[in-house]
């Protein structure tokens, strides 16, 4: 698999691949999550024309995965990660992980962060195996407080969330 920058034409199989992912929510009784559209085209974009949106490519060379992160108070935050449920249980989730820590660190940023469900198991538990720990409210920055809030006005407070740090 190889991970490489998100192109603009790949963008429309960026929201394909998100969609798949989120069909499983469905069966867990999240169906509100799996219904829920992806970033609109003109917002991936914003990622990728600021090299902060990347790809892991199958064989053929079209993306399977994605990931796009933010700059939020000083760490790279994961905005979003999906794998197409094709290409799931390869590693490749942790493979995109890995490779914004990377690109992290030759920024000089101390850590990547993320907002999670935190009774999914290919969520919390899933990061947490990635390196990433739970964060506390007195320890979320100003720019996670945010970042929670907007997503309780999204709806997404249904179920439980936390804020995740995995220090570089």
């Amino acid at each position: 698999m190889r991970i490489r920058a998100a192109r603009p034409d790949e963008l429309p199989l960026l929201q394909d691949i998100e969609r798949a992912a989120g069909l499983c929510f469905r069966d867990i009784g999240m169906p509100e999550i799996a219904d829920d559209e992806p970033l609109p085209v003109g917002e991936l974009a914003g990622y990728q024309r600021a090299g902060l949106a990347w790809v892991a490519a199958g064989p053929t060379g079209a993306p399977v995965a994605y990931l796009i992160a933010d700059r939020v108070d000083g760490n790279l935050h994961v905005e979003q990660v999906s794998v197409h449920p094709d290409s799931a249980h390869r590693r490749i989730g942790r493979s995109l992980l890995d490779h914004l820590a990377a690109f992290a660190r030759r920024e000089g940023a101390p850590a990547l962060t993320l907002t999670t469900f935190t009774e999914v198991p290919w969520n919390a538990p899933y990061y947490a195996r990635c390196g990433f720990l739970p964060l506390d409210d007195a320890a979320l920055t100003p720019g996670l407080r945010e970042i929670r809030a907007r997503e309780a006005r999204h709806g997404l407070d249904l179920w439980p969330r936390t804020c995740m740090r995995r220090t570089l």
